[in-house]
């Protein structure tokens, strides 16, 4: 990208209407088109003086990682219900906090929640800071949450780059370099054309365009306020941006997982240790499975000696590796559970920490047991 094309972009010059700038056509199209978020200030509340909720901001972001807005919805108004605000969060228990957040994944985000919080009660008075270098001395706050809350909650000219923007930026720049090498240039074309006025509107006018005009499969470029500037349009070419680089393939790890079940049917678990790959997170006992090595698949593994019967296999797919368990389950009439591990009842089981990975097993062994009961 030239920085000729960074001045046509910012002042609707690149063969474009040339009517207006790009950041005043992008925020006339949201305040139209936004969508309606329930941690969003919409732009008409924000006309009429009402500031955003920066522990709703910072909480949405931390929970829109790597997840969709379809799964995190749910999510996000339970934690409400329960902390409402950044104090109560930083009085919680950590394993009530785990439990909420089962099936989200990423635990690491979790804890990192909780730990935010304390921070900003502790060290802040409980108010989060309005600057990126500030936020970004938080647990769990890196580069592009500290400039989502800065831009969003606080109105920072900071340029905001998620996945979305990158989609829309690379198109609109025809930007061939490969990601992650071209997160820079991004980030400088943002910089370049944002919104000094508005600059949290202008953040998240981005995202949406991303998510609902410009997507990664056929774009809706004829109703896109930025078509007439596109270079990816102009060509052709939209959907070969962002150039990603090839995939390696993932290794592929085995283990076992193996399901108790008391007469009471209530399921034997364990706690997984803090640190690491769903660290703190509920489990049913298994063999020593990781990233790294396989565990071993058969029985020799199982928490006490029983009828221990398969019950076929489960696949589970992490960011770094693709994970087969072999999964056994076996009744039992023992009423202590081994050192470690406790039994949990029935109406227990689906508010117990257990990652999805862990759902699976079970439901392979009991059909239903993790389903919430209407």
């Amino acid at each position: 990208m030239t920085q000729q094309i960074d001045r046509q972009a910012a002042h609707g010059t690149g063969g474009g209407t040339g009517d207006a700038p790009l950041a005043d056509r992008l925020l006339a199209w949201y305040d139209r088109s936004h969508r309606h978020l329930p941690w969003r200030v919409s732009p008409g509340d924000r006309r009429a003086g009402i500031a955003p909720d920066p522990y709703r901001v910072w909480l949405s972001e931390i929970m829109l990682q790597q997840t969709t807005v379809a799964s995190v919805r749910s999510y996000y108004e339970t934690f409400l219900r329960r902390w409402p605000d950044i104090g109560s969060l930083a009085e919680a228990h950590v394993d009530d906090v785990m439990k909420a957040w089962a099936g989200l994944g990423y635990y690491s985000r979790a804890r990192n929640l909780k730990k935010c919080a304390e921070a900003v009660a502790e060290r802040h008075a409980g108010i989060f800071p309005d600057t990126v270098a500030r936020l970004k001395e938080l647990p769990g706050i890196g580069d592009y949450t500290a400039a989502a809350i800065a831009a969003i909650a606080h109105d920072r000219p900071v340029a905001v780059v998620d996945g979305n923007v990158e989609r829309v930026v690379t198109r609109l720049a025809a930007i061939s370099t490969p990601l992650p090498a071209a997160k820079p240039t991004i980030r400088a074309f943002v910089e370049e054309v944002l919104s000094r006025d508005r600059p949290g509107d202008f953040a998240q006018a981005t995202m949406d365009l991303g998510a609902t005009i410009c997507t990664p499969r056929r774009p809706a470029c004829i109703l896109c306020p930025l078509a007439s500037d596109c270079e990816a349009r102009a060509a052709g070419t939209q959907e070969a941006f962002p150039v990603k680089p090839d995939k390696a393939d993932k290794p592929q790890r085995l283990g076992a997982a193996f399901v108790a079940v008391r007469t009471d049917g209530a399921v034997l678990l364990r706690q997984r240790r803090t640190e690491g790959l769903l660290g703190g997170m509920s489990e049913v006992p298994g063999s020593a499975w990781s990233a790294r090595t396989d565990g071993s698949t058969g029985r020799e593994s199982a928490p006490f000696a029983a009828d221990w019967t398969k019950c076929g296999a489960i696949t589970h797919t992490f960011t770094h590796f693709r994970l087969t368990l072999s999964v056994y389950r076996a009744e039992t009439s023992r009423k202590e559970a081994p050192p470690g591990h406790w039994w949990s009842i029935p109406s227990e089981l689906t508010g117990e920490a257990l990652p999805t990975v862990m759902k699976k097993a079970i439901e392979a062994a009991m059909h239903g047991a993790t389903k919430k009961q209407q």
